[in-house]
């Protein structure tokens, strides 16, 4: 009785104790990693023993050893299992700090393809150390990227475990993770990083960062291979032992039209076609095919020499005749430009003589103003420096505007300011044929303008070989409007100071505190522009000459023209147009100095010049795409120096939205005439 009592109570207990085992297997397996179930089965084996003892108290010592040899079989299946994805412990002797950065950027030469595409499949938010670079070993040997994957592949296979695939097979089989030895020796393990850990002072949102910068500068790798192979092939086309055999030029040439076809226009990989691939396998083809024929290695770097010579001299004579057609480019003249004045000429000239008079006469001389002067035959530019000044000023009405432009140009420009004054400010316009007192004898410069050989000099056909200084030969420099800088104290006899303003610049804020600049006893307040190679004094004068090198400092700071305080009191009272004479009398025959108005304006104002904070004057719109918009927010004044003027079609477009935004392009003239934005 007793007996069949025992037999009852363990067929109850004994679905209890299976399903127990069962279940804390399945949970230790899924919650612990595969270190941690190295010690599963021994965990397990407790709960079994205690079955155990349960069994032998029911059934009596007689069942120990039936039970016994069931024990020994799930024991050691369970030990062999329990190796399967475990890494081997380190010992205590051979842990190390690892040397540098386990994580590093640069992948392994020798698993760089599978790296690559690898890293492509790691999914936004997934953290995995690309590289495993260096490591420590347990003798204090550094081991490469490559021996270090090699090591834990062959310890981990003599171990009886596994490596883990690629992160799809991780994602589908998280449990398991269970793949054959043979799959881990091939290379195909990328290392998960542990959860937390960032490596040594490593941002994890910083390395993805240069990630991308990588993948995006490595976008054009397979046009450039592409390129590199029509080098090649073009290369063969050359040569004697390919020409030799007609039927492999013909099939040679062929695949090369082919490719150019599909490479087209393409600066990246993502703008190729689908069957890049198929033309450029069949190109590869070809030219293997090549390499069977010529074996001569030295007939190929000759030809690639010869190709890279004449590459170079096309090169540069593509940059001469880019010079050449920028220049011509800046002495053109657009054609709305061309209507404008036109247009407005014969408006001026239909009002009444009481209708062409500006108002407020009286304030032109008034020393206590703000004077600007102005000289300039191009109405558009002239309008947007008045205007850019009167609206950024704080009080317009005490800003005094001296115009100063040719003949052609004297009724069109008095027109516009007529039928567009600027606010409450003043303005008059003169023509230069006005100033009677500068003539040929009292101005040098005058009769040099007026020579011959002068003459020729500027407007004898030319073409991009005639001149190295092919921007001196602009007729701008023939004009005495850009000489008449230097005669502000005899126009403007009763004025004490004055800014001189070029026709290029634009006045983004009130600059009414250069009047209250002391400008310690000089003559000229300038921006000095240091810092680049062309802006010494080397740049513009010869000093080979004797008179030069001993009256100037060739690594002298250059100053800019565009924007000027001039102390007119100064100027007269240290007589500088007799300094400005003399200069243009010694350099007669022009070996002095080069042409411009720049290098007379640096002997004549040697040691005369006061220098004005940069903000003042912010230079390098008509050249410079690289003006940084810092400099530009804080600039007082910013000047389109250059050939790429804001109202030409070269002009660059970045900066021409400052000039631009001081002109009302609704205007009746300028529609009339097409101009727009």
């Amino acid at each position: 009785m007793a007996r069949t009592g025992r037999s009852v109570l363990l067929l109850l207990l004994i679905p209890t104790v299976l399903s127990l085992l069962m279940l804390s297997e399945r949970r230790l397996t899924v919650a612990l990693n595969p270190i941690q179930r190295k010690d599963l089965p021994a965990e397990i084996a407790i709960q079994v023993n205690v079955f155990i003892g349960f069994w032998v108290l029911v059934q009596g010592p007689e069942m120990l050893m039936d039970f016994s040899g069931f024990f020994m079989f799930w024991q050691g299946h369970s030990v062999k299992d329990s190796k399967l994805n475990a890494l081997p412990l380190e010992t205590l002797s051979s842990l190390k700090e690892p040397v540098g950065d386990v994580l590093v950027e640069e992948p392994l030469h020798v698993a760089n393809d599978l790296i690559e595409s690898a890293d492509q499949e790691l999914l936004p938010g997934k953290r995995a150390n690309r590289v495993l670079s260096e490591t420590t070993s347990g003798d204090g040997a550094v081991l490469k990227g490559g021996d270090l994957i090699d090591q834990v592949t062959r310890r981990t296979a003599q171990d009886g475990g596994l490596v883990t695939g690629s992160m799809d097979q991780q994602e589908k089989h998280t449990g398991s993770q269970q793949q054959s030895s043979s799959e881990g020796r091939s290379l195909e393990a990328i290392t998960q990083i542990p959860q937390g850990y960032q490596g040594a002072g490593k941002n994890p949102q910083k390395e993805n960062t240069d990630g991308r910068s990588k993948n995006m500068a490595s976008s054009d790798t397979r046009v450039r291979d592409i390129k590199d192979h029509l080098i090649k092939a073009k290369v063969y086309l050359g040569l004697g032992a390919i020409r030799a055999n007609p039927q492999y030029l013909r099939d040679l040439r062929h695949r090369i039209r082919e490719v150019q076809k599909v490479l087209g226009e393409a600066s990246k990989d993502s703008d190729l076609p689908k069957n890049a691939n198929e033309k450029v396998k069949a190109l590869e083809q070809t030219l293997v095919k090549g390499e069977q024929t010529q074996d001569d290695c030295s007939v190929v770097v000759k030809k690639l020499r010869a190709m890279l010579h004449s590459a170079e001299e096309q090169l540069y004579a593509q940059k001469k005749q880019t010079v050449f057609l920028t220049q011509l480019a800046a002495k053109t003249l657009p054609k709305g430009l061309h209507c404008l004045p036109l247009t407005l000429a014969n408006e001026y000239f239909s009002l009444d003589p009481s209708q062409q008079q500006f108002p407020n006469q009286e304030k032109l001389d008034d020393p206590k103003l703000y004077h600007y002067a102005l000289f300039s035959d191009n109405i558009l530019a002239t309008a947007v420096v008045v205007n850019s000044t009167v609206l950024n000023a704080k009080h317009p009405s005490r800003h005094v505007f001296h115009i100063v432009t040719d003949r052609l140009n004297y009724a069109p420009m008095r027109m516009w300011f007529l039928s567009n004054p600027p606010g409450k400010a003043t303005i008059e316009v003169h023509n230069i044929d006005e100033f009677t007192w500068l003539n040929d004898s009292s101005s040098l410069l005058l009769k040099q303008l007026g020579s011959q050989s002068m003459i020729d000099y500027y407007f004898t056909a030319q073409s991009a070989n005639s001149d190295s200084y092919l921007k001196y030969r602009n007729p701008k420099y023939l004009s005495m409007l850009n000489h008449l800088r230097f005669y502000l104290p005899e126009i403007y006899p009763k004025l004490d100071k004055m800014v001189f303003l070029d026709g290029d610049v634009v006045v983004r804020k009130d600059i009414t505190g250069l009047w209250s600049i002391d400008m310690k006893g000089k003559v000229n307040g300038a921006v000095e522009t240091c810092g680049e190679s062309f802006h010494s004094f080397d740049r513009y004068l010869n000093f080979s000459s004797p008179v030069v090198a001993k009256n100037f400092d060739p690594n002298a700071c250059v100053w800019a023209f565009g924007m000027n305080m001039f102390d007119l009191a100064e100027w007269r009272r240290q007589n500088i147009t007799e300094i400005y004479h003399f200069w243009q009398k010694l350099n007669e025959d022009g070996s002095l100095r080069k042409l411009g108005t720049l290098p007379l304006g640096l002997v004549t104002f040697w040691n005369k010049t006061f220098p004005l904070d940069r903000s003042w004057h912010v230079l390098g719109l008509g050249y410079n795409p690289h003006v940084s918009s810092g400099d530009l927010e804080r600039a007082a004044v910013i000047h389109y120096n250059g050939n790429m003027k804001p109202w030409l079609e070269i002009g660059l477009p970045k900066f021409r939205s400052y000039w631009s935004e001081y002109l009302d392009y609704d205007q009746p003239f300028l529609r009339e005439c097409n101009i727009n934005p």
